[in-house]
């Protein structure tokens, strides 16, 4: 049988392959995905494949196109089933799986789906991803074969590993929001083994979502947790995406920790036991956090957003933790360096547990600044990498101080602003922050007048957050 296959090109992303099921992303793409990539697994020398999927309604229907391309590529599958993304990358890693693939739409809304992938144990992005999308249009595939197929359950070896790493000193009182997420089954068990007292709220694995959509980097996401933390006067409260690869938190008093405070309160952990260590953050992270690291001994890196992207510069400078503004948190301390939300959530009650006072009071200790939430507005897919280019132009005529690692981050003696194109959505990315109500007002203006340059409307600032 002979295959070839043309994918929706927007759906060939940075770090992963995503689209809107039933528009842009079809069981077709499901299998030409696994007869790809299963090919590629084979003319790297390697024979299995390991496959698991998140709680979406598609993502079943998904999976077992997937398998079937990939067995028909000549690999061995071995199904994991549902569950969350960091699971699938735990026994990718443990059971040293030549690749790996999870169907999940991660944070997007119930009608997206997608795939991330892994390839001996690293990440598989970019110029991989698009290699595979060329592969695919020219049928460039090994020969039709019939790889084995099998199921096996993770999840036993995935919770004690979880547990192994927990060393709180006080036992805590914890309430965690699963929003429905993949994580659902997995954390009610790890839960019952913890010490404390867990409270789970929305533990069922249901795709559509039907408490509050998935994503804890948006405030209205985490308002029933606010409320319960309140309500049960608990000392921290944790909330996962849909795949659970990307952490929110909310201290004893109700207040949000965002990806670079969560990051603060980790670093200062694990620089007593790596001192000097390299800690990576995004281009999003305050500044604050860069000089919290130095402040704590690190060496702090700023880097490129994107999962693959950070996983990939740690292993190459050997960073034992680095984090995002999004919620992804790596730990190459005592863990594999991918990003796990429920691992990050024992490392982060552990060193709770270890405060000398509460989590809110070392959220108050941390500089204050003025800043704009992540401001995320719509852009065409073809335009968007395209507005940044123009900007990026002008501010260089300008003399401006810039730096380029992802999009544009401008510094001015106001602080900074940044603007940068998404790599899973039509949309272009704001922050702002400031030392000053008046100053982030400056560094608004800047981005707007920037933005209307390039014929795009500002985003809406009326929702600004401090931290």
């Amino acid at each position: 049988m002979t295959f070839k296959y043309e994918f929706e090109p927007t759906n060939l992303r940075e770090y992963d392959i995503r689209g809107i099921v039933g528009k842009t992303l079809h069981l077709e793409d499901a299998y030409a995905i696994g007869r790809t990539f299963g090919s590629i697994i084979i003319r790297n020398g390697g024979k299995t494949l390991i496959v698991g999927y998140d709680g979406r309604v598609s993502s079943p229907s998904l999976e077992e196109a997937l398998v079937k391309g990939a067995s028909a590529s000549g690999v061995e599958v071995r199904r994991v089933g549902r569950g969350p993304t960091p699971m699938l990358y735990f026994a990718a890693v443990t059971g040293h799986a030549d690749g790996a693939i999870m169907v999940t739409g991660s944070h997007n809304p119930p009608d997206h789906n997608g795939f991330k992938m892994m390839l001996k144990g690293k990440p598989f992005f970019g110029e991989q991803i698009r290699e595979l999308g060329r592969l695919a249009a020219q049928g460039d595939v090994v020969a039709q074969a019939e790889g084995k197929i099998e199921s096996y359950d993770p999840s036993e070896a995935y919770i004690e590993r979880l547990l192994k790493d927990y060393d709180g000193k006080r036992p805590l009182k914890v309430v965690w929001d699963n929003g429905n997420s993949a994580a659902g089954e997995v954390l009610q068990r790890l839960v019952k083994k913890l010490p404390g007292e867990h409270i789970v709220l929305y533990p069922e694995i249901d795709g559509h979502f039907p408490n509050h959509h998935p994503d804890p980097t948006v405030e209205a996401n985490l308002q029933d947790l606010i409320a319960e933390v309140r309500k049960q006067k608990a000392d921290v409260g944790i909330a996962f995406d849909g795949d659970a690869d990307r952490v929110g938190v909310v201290d004893n008093e109700g207040n949000i920790l965002w990806g670079d405070q969560i990051l603060v309160l980790l670093a200062r952990e694990v620089l007593q036991h790596h001192p000097g260590a390299t800690i990576i953050a995004d281009v999003k992270a305050s500044q604050v956090l860069f000089d919290e690291i130095a402040k704590a001994g690190g060496k702090p890196l700023m880097w490129r957003t994107g999962h693959s992207l950070i996983k990939s510069k740690m292993a190459e400078t050997k960073s034992p933790l680095a984090g995002e503004m999004s919620g992804h948190i790596f730990f190459a301390d005592k863990w594999y360096g991918f990003d796990d939300a429920i691992y990050g959530a024992i490392r982060i009650i552990s060193v709770v547990s270890k405060l000398e006072g509460t989590l809110s009071q070392m959220r108050e200790g941390l500089p204050k600044m003025v800043s704009t939430p992540e401001l995320r507005f719509p852009c065409d897919d073809n335009r968007k990498f395209d507005v940044i280019k123009e900007v990026a132009a002008r501010l260089k005529t300008e003399g401006a101080e810039v730096s380029e690692i992802d999009g544009v981050r401008v510094s001015t003696s106001d602080g900074w602003w940044l603007l940068r194109a998404s790599n899973t959505q039509a949309v272009l990315v704001a922050r702002a922050e400031a030392f000053s109500e008046k100053g982030l007002e400056q560094l608004k203006n800047a981005l707007v007048k920037q933005l209307e340059a390039s014929g795009l409307k500002a985003p809406d600032f009326s929702a600004p957050a401090s931290h």
